[in-house]
């Protein structure tokens, strides 16, 4: 019983948590797709760990589930690698700011104007064509910002 009790504990933690990381951001006016990735990874960390203790307060051994789940971290992790990359940049562009929608950028051999951030791409309108650049490029390349 005192095991449902922690999982059920931690489960409310992490749908407060979520919720709690969304309405601090809203309020300090930063970008909410970002702030929903921040607030789900919480939550699904704050409900896996609540399981995993959930089980060792049952008595189940938890210590090979770790090592999987470890394992298995490593594996997505080099698996996703470049997606990851691009999610990360994203997140520092989203939060760092140095550029915004509308303003006109170089980067890599592409310029325009910048239509849209989100946390994998960048979208700039070049010569009529829209071009989708990977964050990671723009985290890692020079950017001229030409406006």
């Amino acid at each position: 019983m005192a095991s449902i009790a922690i999982f059920i504990l931690f489960w409310i933690s992490g749908i407060f948590t979520q919720f709690l990381i969304t309405r601090l951001a809203n309020k300090r006016g930063l970008n909410p797709e970002l702030l929903k990735l921040i607030g789900r990874t919480a939550k699904i960390g704050l409900i896996i760990f609540g399981l995993v203790t959930a089980l060792g307060t049952i008595g189940i051994n938890v210590s090979a589930l770790v090592a999987g789940l470890g394992l298995t971290g490593f594996a997505l992790g080099f698996a996703l690698k470049d997606v990851v990359s691009n999610l990360i940049a994203g997140s520092m562009i989203l939060l760092h700011r140095p550029f915004k929608v509308h303003d006109i950028i170089g980067v890599a051999g592409h310029e325009g104007k910048v239509i849209n951030i989100d946390l994998r791409y960048t979208t700039i309108e070049a010569d009529g064509k829209k071009v989708l650049i990977p964050n990671s490029t723009l985290f890692t390349k020079e950017i001229s910002i030409l406006n």
